[in-house]
């Protein structure tokens, strides 16, 4: 990215549930002066779609609008343009750190939970196939981890 700011992409499966939910949430916690925050999916099957309506609508209980971001698939050039790169589980995690070409590239790759409980290797669950309550679920450990992520970010 060409400025000052920090530049933090989340990413998942298809950007459409989990990693928009993160961007909106982090986004919620941060600067937008110093931070710029966008969303990816290792899968470019949604490409160009909205949100999950479910993400959109448990983002909205909270105040938090995602309703306008479109998903898009993850680029090799991501990993050279982003200072981190936080995702979901050990499954997007192999297939960002693919992508790497390099050691810098490969240390801006974190499991976002790593940061909030490390050394318990904890996924997001994906809850595209389940109910809203995993929405509510995945809404939670994403504000919480967010918290933490701000916090050493802007410490």
């Amino acid at each position: 990215m060409s400025s000052n700011k920090t530049s933090i992409l989340m990413v998942c499966l298809g950007n459409i549930c989990r990693s928009p939910l993160a961007e909106g949430i982090m986004r919620s916690k941060l600067n937008f002066l110093k931070y710029s925050i966008d969303s990816a999916g290792t899968s470019g099957s949604h490409r160009g779609q909205a949100p999950d309506k479910r993400s959109i609508a448990v983002a909205k209980r909270h105040g938090i609008d995602i309703s306008s971001q479109a998903s898009r698939k993850l680029t090799a050039q991501d990993l050279e343009d982003f200072d981190y790169i936080f995702v979901m589980d050990n499954s997007n995690y192999r297939d960002t750190v693919a992508l790497a070409t390099t050691d810098a590239q490969r240390a801006k790759v974190h499991k976002i939970l790593d940061w909030a409980f490390p050394n318990e290797d904890l996924d997001v669950p994906d809850p595209y196939y389940g109910g809203d309550q995993g929405f509510d679920n995945v809404y939670r450990m994403l504000d919480q981890v967010s918290k933490v992520v701000a916090e050493k970010l802007d410490s």
